[in-house]
Order: structure tokens, then C-alpha cells, then sequence
């Protein structure tokens, strides 16, 4: 499952940490060597995601995934787009090029540049947002959620954790086009 050996969740942990679907997803396991960590992961994720639409959250976050080459959080957070707000073929079509809405566009746009290359965001990058009607505030949101998953999966990544098994039950198209990286879990 991991790179990493951790100690098996128990007792409050795996309490607070099963899935709605009833299982204590790979990440979970992962962070229980540092339970504090992942709580202030979840603190740090919640307050990103309370000052933004889930829509846009959503789009920055898969955008910043699949620049990452991150197959969980491409899955997860993919999977959330196609069940609230596109179908399977949008949100497959989103993995190469930004939607085509010219707000969606820019944002993932930016998301990705900002995972990839932060230090390669200009003032012009910031104006574009401006441009097509993001505040500096909201600005700032989409940079966070970006950054944000920058940690997140990259830290995923670097310890062998795989994607639940509960991806394999994605549409056949979702699967191929959001599995950027490691496989899924078997």
C-alpha cells in the first residue's frame, strides 16, 4: 500500500478518519504516524474550502492534481466534479485542457502554474484573473487551494500511498483519464 510502514489506526483515530463509505482511506493510514499533522491538514483544507465555491474549489484542486501527476487527489477530487456539476467526459476532457468556460479556464490555469512553477507567476497571471472577475481575495483562495495540494500530494506520492480501491468503481473513462500517476489500489 505504501512505501512507508505506519502503526494500524485504532481507537478515536480510526474513528474520526473512516470514510462515509465505511473504510479508513489509504491517506488516513498514511498520516497515522502523525495524527497532529493530518489534523492540521484537515484544519488548514477546511479553511481554504470555507471561503471558496465548491465548484471552483473543486476545478483548482483537480487542476493542480493532475499537473502534479497525483492519481488520488485527481480521483477524488475529479469524482466530486463529475458527481455535483460535469459529466464523466468533461471532467475527463479537464485533465488536458481547462474547461471552456473563460472564468473555469483561467483559474485552472492558474492553479497548475501555481503547482507547478510558482515562481513563474507574473503580475499579467494575476491580472488575467482580475480580468475575467476574480477578486484579489478570491485570487488568493485559488493560490491556496493549489499550494495546498502541492503538500498534500506530493506527500501522498513520495510515500508509495495508493488510491483506494473504491476508484476502481469510476466510470471506465473517469478511471483512464484521472489516473495521471500511481495506480490504483487493488
Amino acid at each position: 500500500m505504501a512505501f512507508i510502514s505506519t502503526p494500524a489506526p485504532a481507537g478515536e483515530y480510526l474513528a474520526e478518519n473512516r470514510s462515509e463509505a465505511g473504510y479508513v482511506p489509504n491517506f488516513a493510514i498514511t498520516f497515522s504516524a502523525r495524527p497532529a499533522v493530518f489534523e492540521a491538514w484537515k484544519q488548514l483544507n477546511g479553511a481554504i474550502k470555507a471561503n471558496m465555491d465548491l465548484r471552483r474549489y473543486e476545478l483548482a484542486t483537480v487542476a493542480a492534481a493532475t499537473a502534479l501527476k497525483s492519481s488520488y487527489c485527481s480521483l477524488a477530487h475529479g469524482g466530486v466534479l463529475a458527481e455535483n456539476f460535469f459529466t464523466d467526459a468533461e471532467v475527463a476532457a479537464l485533465v488536458d485542457k481547462p474547461a471552456g468556460d473563460p472564468v473555469d479556464e483561467a483559474v485552472m490555469t492558474f492553479a497548475r502554474k501555481v503547482a507547478l512553477a510558482a515562481d513563474t507567476v507574473t503580475a499579467a497571471d494575476v491580472d488575467h484573473l482580475r480580468a475575467v472577475g476574480l477578486s484579489d481575495e478570491e485570487i488568493l483562495d485559488v493560490t491556496l487551494a493549489a499550494a495546498a495540494r502541492a503538500f498534500f500530494s506530493k506527500t501522498l506520492d513520495a510515500t508509495g500511498t495508493l488510491p483506494d480501491a473504491i476508484y476502481n468503481n469510476l466510470s471506465p473513462q473517469l478511471k483512464e483519464a484521472l489516473t495521471v500517476g500511481r495506480p490504483i489500489d487493488t
